[in-house]
């Protein structure tokens, strides 16, 4: 069985969001990560390499894969 390429790492997720070069788009990212802690009142962290992520669960389905994954997120593209 394939593995998940999307894993969850220790990037800094306002580093990697100071990354994003369009100004309004780098705003709009720290708007949104602001209020989405504000909701969830969950841990950040990124996922993959454009993924934050906000808080996390363990999952198992009947076919017997099983693995870690976020609440809620958005993916960034950076350029």
């Amino acid at each position: 069985m394939a593995e998940l390429k999307t894993r969850r790492n220790n990037q800094n997720v306002r580093g990697f969001l100071n990354g994003i070069p369009d100004e309004r788009q780098r705003r709009d990212a720290f708007a949104l990560l602001d209020l989405m802690q504000k909701i969830t009142r969950a841990q950040l962290q990124m996922w993959g390499d454009s993924i934050v992520g906000f808080g996390s669960y363990h999952y198992k389905s009947e076919s017997g894969r099983e693995g870690d994954w976020f609440i809620t997120g958005n993916k960034y593209h950076r350029g």
